[in-house]
């Protein structure tokens, strides 16, 4: 698969697996600091806000906000991925294939984990040793934690993180 392929098939990935479901919100092509000029404005690949419940306003105000960025290839590693995250807790998200290559050897700070597209029967280390082709249509797929991501605190109010999703309409 080509990076353009690579990505949309992450991204695909991520929304069934990850950002869709009950109490779950998100936007993607999330756009922070609009109008500060070009070279200033930050975006993220997806944004999602988890409330802890719907039915009161502390249970909406104790919700999170989940970052991932989608990285297919060395070239996305590349393009200044570690200062897009916003969120109490962000994730890359990419293959085995580019973990191995780019992300393992590296030392990714405290609030930032790694998923990775992986087959539903087969265990992370299993993926580690020999990893699945992503173009086989017969495999079904699924993120998996390979580096964990610790929850940090939030440096923007809710209130901000929640227009830019609603800005990005997605």
């Amino acid at each position: 698969m080509n990076r353009k392929e690579t990505t949309k098939f992450l991204s695909e990935l991520l929304i069934r697996r990850k950002l869709t479901g009950m109490g779950k919100y998100y936007a993607s092509e999330v756009t922070l600091d609009y109008g500060k000029g070009k070279g200033k404005e930050k975006r993220v690949d997806f944004m999602q806000f988890v409330p802890q419940n719907q039915i009161s306003i502390s249970g909406i105000e104790k919700g999170i906000f989940i970052c991932y960025e989608i990285k297919s290839c060395k070239a996305d590693f590349d393009s200044g991925w570690g200062l897009n995250f916003e969120g109490e807790q962000n994730y890359i998200v990419t293959t085995m294939e580019a973990y191995k290559a780019i992300i393992k050897d590296q030392f990714l700070p405290f609030g930032i984990g790694c998923l990775v597209a992986c087959p539903m029967f087969r265990t992370v280390e299993d993926e580690f040793e020999a990893p699945s082709d992503i173009s086989d249509d017969s495999l079904i797929w699924d993120l998996r934690a390979i580096v964990p991501s610790h929850k940090q605190d939030r440096k923007r109010p809710m209130a901000e993180l929640l227009f830019c999703m609603l800005r990005a309409g997605k």
